[in-house]
């Protein structure tokens, strides 16, 4: 396929699919706003953890598409710019995707923190040794100011790289991918940053006492993984709505499924061992709480459900080259991988040992055997489903509208030719 006729290969979102992103953006406004209705009987401790479990996987998804885009023009990456604009679209999200987490700011500067971390419990941060030492950094203000500063960077840097890219579309002028390029350093460092110290702030210190510097690094290839595998099934369906015919080949669904099978499974499973191996051989309590959490209740299951779920099958899925050529299978690999994610980020979030617990408590059987699967956040409810459909609905319909905007392929890019000819070798 020549660069000139991109053009005729339906790169204006239309039909159906065009339609789909108003409809999916107030499925998830309703959703949301039914999740406050139930969460008013369910409990507010079950609504924001739900509310969080939901949001961090949007986040995570607008993340991962955000490191891509940075990742393909800091490496000047030519097989990617038929599906770059799609990754575009996803993380266009950033600009509003930032209200979402204000009620949790909110709550937090109201002085209600405790109900979803330990530390917005002031007396027990000056009461126990451990927790006072990180008092200052985990105050509701610092904590507060943290999170708008991560938030405002994610939101300035998705509009501008979407800005950017689209307006070379008009013009074609070759600055946009000059300016792209230069600020594509700077701004992966302000992400490493930001990723690493969000994901800390709001997920590692559910858990006040617990910590490890390898969190950062699993939280991102989760994020990783969710992504890559959205990106699978977004081509997917842009090509089953007749879109992108022959814009997107079968050599750029095996590229994707080469970084879902490398950072999604096998570096995701990398780091999940490496982190438990050092926490189980060091056997040093405030560490091995967290993952003692994991093996209680009904929380042993999912733990073995991500081992062989997210991992060992997949891994022998996709270790293969056809399976990530053929574009039946690599789909369906994709959709049970994004379920991974999911139940990935709600291991990390749900469960929690009350401290009570963890300080009575003198062996790990006497813990198994004294704590309820209540107390340890075990438990589903049907607001662990609305929250996560109406934050997902939101992400996928705000892509739709932000592709419904632009082209779905950067026409001006200088590196297109390259995109529609590459060979995997």
């Amino acid at each position: 396929m020549k660069v000139a006729d991109v053009k005729n290969d339906n790169i204006r979102l239309g039909g159906g699919a065009a339609k789909l992103g108003p409809v999916l953006s107030i499925v998830g406004i309703t959703t949301l706003g039914l999740s406050v209705v139930l969460g008013n009987g369910e409990g507010w401790n079950t609504f924001w953890k739900s509310y969080l479990v939901g949001f961090m996987v949007a986040l995570g998804l607008c993340l991962g598409a955000l490191f891509f885009i940075l990742l393909q023009h800091m490496t000047r990456s030519g097989w990617s710019i038929s599906i770059r604009r799609l990754a575009e679209g996803i993380a266009k999200n950033l600009s509003w995707l930032w209200m979402l987490f204000v009620p949790i700011l909110v709550l937090v500067l109201k002085g209600d923190g405790e109900i979803l971390y330990g530390w917005g419990n002031r007396e027990l941060m000056e009461s126990d040794h451990i927790l006072h030492a990180k008092a200052g950094y985990l105050s509701p203000v610092f904590w507060s100011i943290r999170t708008i500063f991560y938030l405002a960077v994610w939101t300035v840097i998705g509009t501008l790289y979407y800005k950017w890219s689209t307006a070379q579309d008009k013009d074609g002028d070759l600055k946009w991918t000059h300016k792209m390029q230069k600020w594509a350093p700077l701004c992966m460092i302000l992400f490493a940053f930001t990723q690493s110290y969000a994901s800390i702030d709001w997920v590692m210190t559910l858990q006040p006492k617990w910590f490890s510097t390898m969190f950062a690094v699993y939280f991102w290839a989760s994020c990783m993984c969710g992504f890559f595998a959205m990106m699978i099934l977004l081509a997917r369906f842009m090509q089953a709505t007749g879109h992108l015919q022959n814009s997107i080949t079968v050599e750029h669904y095996h590229d994707l499924g080469k970084w879902l099978f490398g950072i999604g499974v096998v570096f995701w499973a990398y780091i999940g061992f490496s982190q438990y191996m050092l926490i189980w051989y060091a056997n040093l309590p405030v560490e091995t709480n967290w993952y003692m959490t994991r093996q209680l209740g009904g929380w042993g299951p999912i733990s073995l459900l991500l081992l062989f779920g997210h991992f060992l099958l997949p891994f022998v899925l996709l270790i293969t080259r056809w399976t990530k050529r053929w574009r039946s299978p690599l789909p369906v690999i994709a959709a049970w991988l994004l379920l991974m994610f999911f139940v990935d980020i709600y291991w990390l979030i749900m469960p929690v040992v009350p401290e009570h617990a963890l300080a009575t408590a003198k062996t790990y059987n006497e813990l198994a055997n004294n704590i309820t699967s209540a107390e340890i956040g075990y438990g589903f409810s049907i607001l662990n489903f609305t929250c996560l459909i109406g934050m997902l609905a939101l992400v996928l319909g705000g892509t739709l509208i932000n592709l419904r905007k632009c082209n779905l392929v950067a026409t001006a890019d200088p590196r297109l030719g390259e995109a529609l000819h590459f060979e995997n070798a």
